[in-house]
């Protein structure tokens, strides 16, 4: 890790439409993937769109079986199997973490294709929030097979400790 956490990464899209990205954190260079809509301006919930903008790195939730000596200094916590995020536009913990069982609409992040082993939540939308204009907007791992995110940034795992180990607590995700 450095000694100096990086202040800001760039995840530069290769066109508006596209869904595929290019993340650069210092010296380092990686594709990524974004949303099946590619950028938007202005989020919708669930418009499959990346929302464009400059987002602070607020933490890291992992798996403790696969992702137990991960290297990072953002705010960290292992991920339990009744965890979730609330994307009910009319809910109370809408774009708020959850636990399940929650009777709203939610998404699961102990999920079994293992995309979420590794989440960092963006502080997209978050202050103020406002109801519709997207929730669980995070930066995850990659689909294995190369699909496009629901409207997130996307990474390989290998290139995810990569980059964990360049943030800390004021690191920001910029998207453009």
């Amino acid at each position: 890790m450095l000694n100096r956490p990086l202040a800001l990464i760039h995840v530069r899209a290769l066109s508006p439409r596209a869904r595929d990205a290019v993340l650069i954190a210092g010296n380092l260079r990686v594709p990524c993937k974004l949303g099946r809509s590619g950028l938007a301006f202005l989020k919708r919930e669930g418009d499959g769109a990346t929302p464009r903008g400059l987002w602070p790195m607020r933490r890291v939730l992992a798996r403790r079986e696969s992702w137990g000596w991960l290297r990072t200094a953002l705010p960290f916590r292992f991920m339990a199997p009744d965890d979730g995020w609330c994307d009910a536009v009319t809910d109370r913990n809408y774009n708020r973490p959850v636990k399940l069982p929650y009777p709203a609409s939610h998404e699961e992040l102990w999920r079994k294709d293992h995309l979420y082993d590794v989440v960092v939540i963006l502080g997209h939308n978050e202050r103020p929030r406002i109801s519709g204009l997207g929730s669980a907007v995070f930066f995850h791992l990659a689909d294995p097979g190369g699909g496009p995110t629901a409207g997130c940034v996307a990474v390989a795992p290998e290139d995810m400790r990569k980059v964990l180990a360049l943030c800390g607590p004021k690191t920001r995700i910029k998207v453009w």
